[in-house]
């Protein structure tokens, strides 16, 4: 047990310390080839920020265990509302003037609901995952046409400008490379040792994989939104988590549809996917701001992290039972 305790500690480590290699490398490959810093924000840092998901959902359906990944992908989404902004704005309250994060939001509510309905019958099949892969791509190449079409004074883009790594094409390229690698190692390291707490303790892997990897997987953006917001980063603060949430349900949730497609825990639609739902359209009416910026204040901080102490609460709830016939 030591030794998994260990394991999911150092896996933790290595994800948030690859992850933050991987998209300062890629970054700065993307700006030494002229890519403009908006559509390097927008899709590289974006994918970047969802790396550890992307990488321990599929480490975790290869090995057979598809609940902790679905519970990765979920619970991230979950996390980073409640927890990851309501943390931010419990520090700095948050407000969005980016008309591009605006445009984001309902793409996010249409993709939520889109994935909603090919998982409505249970089950995530290979044609489920490879929809969600071509809608991933198609996102992208939306994410890529607003960057090419939006050079106006949206402040957004003054933001990206200042947090993009500016170094040689060389070491770019080796901070890319030792980044995927040290992802990889964290998430095989993490799948190990939550798999193992799991079955030790009789907790579905669905349930770890909601908790306890969500929370790991969601550090990069916990650090990303509080730094971001305490330079006055606003709307990169709320933009990493638009942006992750957007490829966690596409990229994430394909994983185990590609890799080990197969029925899927009714909780998940009885309890955890209407969890995702209500926090992202309680997200939408803070930040979208109808008649002027959106906002997110301490006290809607509170409010957040209240929800996601409950949801915490609704979960050891439902494990008790495993844990007692355990």
């Amino acid at each position: 047990m030591l030794y998994a305790a260990l394991a999911v500690v150092g896996g933790f480590v290595l994800l948030v310390w690859g992850a933050e290699r991987f998209v300062a490398g890629a970054s700065a490959v993307a700006r030494n080839l002229g890519v403009s810093p908006l559509i390097i924000g927008l899709t590289i840092v974006a994918l970047g920020t969802s790396a550890p998901e992307i990488l321990v959902s599929a480490v975790a359906s290869w090995q057979g265990n598809a609940g902790l990944a679905y519970g990765n992908a979920i619970g991230s989404n979950i996390t980073n509302i409640s927890l990851v902004l309501g943390l931010t704005a419990l520090f700095v309250p948050l407000k969005v003037h980016s008309k591009i994060l605006k445009r984001e939001m309902p793409i996010l509510l249409l993709i939520m609901f889109v994935v909603l309905a090919l998982i409505l019958d249970g089950e995530m099949s290979r044609g489920d995952g490879l929809l969600l892969a071509l809608g991933l791509a198609l996102m992208i190449y939306w994410l890529i046409q607003l960057g090419m079409k939006d050079r106006g004074e949206d402040p957004i883009i003054q933001e990206f400008e200042q947090e993009i790594s500016d170094m040689p094409l060389g070491r770019a390229l080796i901070w890319l490379g030792v980044g995927a690698v040290t992802l990889f190692l964290g998430s095989r390291l993490l799948v190990w040792g939550a798999v193992f707490i799991a079955e030790s303790f009789g907790v579905s892997d669905l349930i770890i994989g909601l908790t306890i990897i969500a929370v790991g997987t969601s550090l990069p953006e916990l650090a990303a939104s509080i730094v971001g917001a305490s330079k006055g980063e606003h709307d990169i603060a709320i933009g990493n988590v638009i942006g992750s949430n957007m490829f966690n349900l596409l990229a994430v949730m394909s994983m185990p549809g590609l890799i080990a497609p197969g029925v899927m825990s009714p909780d998940i639609l009885a309890r955890d996917y209407l969890w995702m739902v209500a926090l992202t359209l309680a997200l939408f009416v803070m930040a979208y701001g109808f008649q002027g910026p959106g906002k997110i204040k301490r006290v809607e901080g509170g409010l957040l992290l209240g929800a996601y102490g409950y949801y915490l609460y609704t979960l050891y709830l439902a494990a008790q039972p495993h844990a007692s016939a355990a």
